[in-house]
């Protein structure tokens, strides 16, 4: 494994001779607090190069480029960052595929795993025709950052196959979903206690449940946690209510949680809440469609929204749910919308549309060098991983553009994959062994209550029905995803204010302390 990461390592532009950037602090602290900023030796945007001579750096190097800014902040032995930063294991799969046409094609299929250090990893599958091992190592470490930061104990992976699935039947994409997870067992890379896949771009809870199928098949007379294999399942599968919307309403609540602070918000130029504030969504996928509709229902106003065919614009607020339906009639596009206003087949122009917050959900380095002067956003909050280039971060923090980091934004999807996990190794649905307890208890106290009304006053039936209901299981999933991402907020930003830097860095400081803190606890393993 270690010798075919190193060849990966060469054949897609590993770390030697990546450009290493320096952290630009200037009008960060003064977002943060009135302390002064840790003095730090800012990027010359100017100079390095966000000019056309200068490439971006490619998505792997990105992540690579963010560690070191924020490891620069800490005490930490640099042996144990290089540690910390390479990947584990890597697995390379090859597999012939007969078509229905009687022709024989050839499949690859990835999977990365971090880190180790908790146990298992945790990482969606993509099919996709960009898919590679660097893309995949990239995902894979952006994994590990995340899940310490929103603290769910699982090391970090992810997966995929280099195909465009349009070109396939569902026959076909059955059979390699099933060859693939065949693979993946046989190499160690998939189980409830070892690694977890889940969905991701192109896949979805069709695809997890040919995976678990296939797992069951092969070890559920050995594995009773068998179905734990994979999460993001239909519910029939042994999946959970409220994973379909979790990345969407964590950045959500993870948002709602930033823009109350009065004195960031006060910095930026914007009142606190979100209600009145235009948004422009980039991607209307999973991610994006939910993301709106919360944002919407909070009263926020979507102005615009851009996909891969153009972008539609309507200052008065787009309606989510009919935007859904009209893409889902019409062949995924968002074009012909009757509740636009305008629209352009110019997509990339949609995401220089003015508003207050920016919200990327698509694909990674949709925000570069090169539109980043152009973007007319107050706030950028990242719901796709890896959007923002380091170019583009600092041009925007420059301009005094708040960014809010996708390692912190859009773990909802691995909050609730984690619950879901939860549920299919306790064999018991979150709610069914005290929800009954809990109406019986609000009864009882609804009495009490009741036997000390004035005479002659009446009660309220509609309101004591509500109050007597017990949580559901999609109750108890939403409650512990706000729990987990308002608490992740509070940290982000007590480190921000405490090292006087920006959301993004303080992030990955995190995670990196607390990662350190597992190996310091746990040792290293025959080092």
């Amino acid at each position: 494994m270690q010798a075919l990461r190193l060849a990966g390592s060469k054949l897609f532009r590993g770390s030697v001779g990546a450009p290493r950037f320096a952290p630009l602090s200037s009008n960060i602290q003064s977002r943060f607090s009135t302390t002064p900023a840790r003095t730090e030796s800012p990027l010359n945007v100017a100079n390095v190069g966000p000019g056309p001579e200068q490439e971006e750096p490619r998505f792997l190097e990105m992540v690579k480029i963010f560690f070191d800014r924020a490891s620069k902040h800490t005490t930490m032995d640099k042996g144990l960052l290089e540690v910390i930063k390479g990947c584990n294991s890597v697995l390379r799969v090859s597999f012939p595929l007969r078509r229905k046409d009687g022709t024989i094609t050839h499949i690859t299929g990835y999977r990365a795993q971090h880190k180790h250090h908790r146990l298992p990893c945790k990482g969606g599958i993509r099919y996709g025709v960009h898919v590679d091992l660097q893309e995949v190592e990239a995902l894979a470490s952006l994994m590990t950052y995340k899940c310490a930061v929103v603290d769910v104990p699982y090391g970090g992976a992810k997966g995929g196959i280099r195909l465009d699935a349009s070109q396939f039947s569902v026959d076909e994409l059955e059979n390699i979903t099933r060859r693939y997870t065949l693979e993946l067992s046989k190499k160690g890379f998939i189980g409830p206690a070892i690694d977890v896949p889940g969905p991701d771009m192109g896949t979805g809870a069709r695809e997890m449940a040919w995976m678990k199928d296939t797992y069951t098949m092969l070890y559920g007379n050995t594995d009773i946690n068998a179905q734990g294999c994979v999460t993001g399942k239909p519910f029939s599968q042994g999946g959970i209510e409220g994973r379909t919307e979790a990345t969407g309403l964590g950045v959500f609540y993870a948002l709602r949680e930033f823009l109350s602070n009065k004195e960031t918000m006060k910095n930026i130029g914007l009142t606190p809440g979100i209600k009145g504030k235009k948004i422009v969504v980039q991607g209307f996928g999973n991610v994006g469609y939910w993301a709106c509709k919360f944002l919407a229902q909070a009263g926020g106003i979507v102005t615009a929204v851009v996909e891969h065919d153009g972008a539609i614009f309507n200052a008065n607020g787009i309606n989510p749910d009919a935007l859904n339906a009209h893409r889902m009639k019409n062949k995924g596009s968002i074009l012909g919308f009757e509740g636009a206003e305008r629209e352009t087949t110019d997509a990339a122009s949609g995401m220089e549309e003015p508003c207050d917050i920016l919200i990327p959900a698509a694909i990674e380095k949709s925000v570069n060098k090169d539109n980043a002067p152009r973007l007319q956003c107050k706030i950028l909050c990242e719901a796709a991983n890896g959007p923002t280039t380091p170019f583009a971060e600092d041009i925007l923090e420059k301009r005094g553009v708040l960014i809010m980091p996708d390692l912190l934004m859009n773990a909802g999807g691995v909050t609730v994959s984690y619950f879901e996990w939860l549920k299919n190794i306790s064999h018991v649905r979150f709610g069914r062994m005290t929800k009954k307890w809990e109406e019986h208890s609000k009864q009882r106290l609804i009495n009490l209550l009741e036997s000390r009304l004035a005479p002659g006053e009446s009660r309220d039936a509609v309101a004591e029905a509500a109050a007597l209901l017990g949580p559901s299981e999609r109750d108890i999933v939403y409650s512990g995803l706000e729990e987990t991402m308002i608490n992740a907020v509070h940290q982000t930003r007590e480190t921000a204010i405490r090292l006087g830097v920006n959301y993004r860095t303080a992030a990955y400081y995190n995670a990196l302390t607390k990662i350190e803190q597992c190996y310091k606890d746990g040792g290293l393993f025959l080092a």
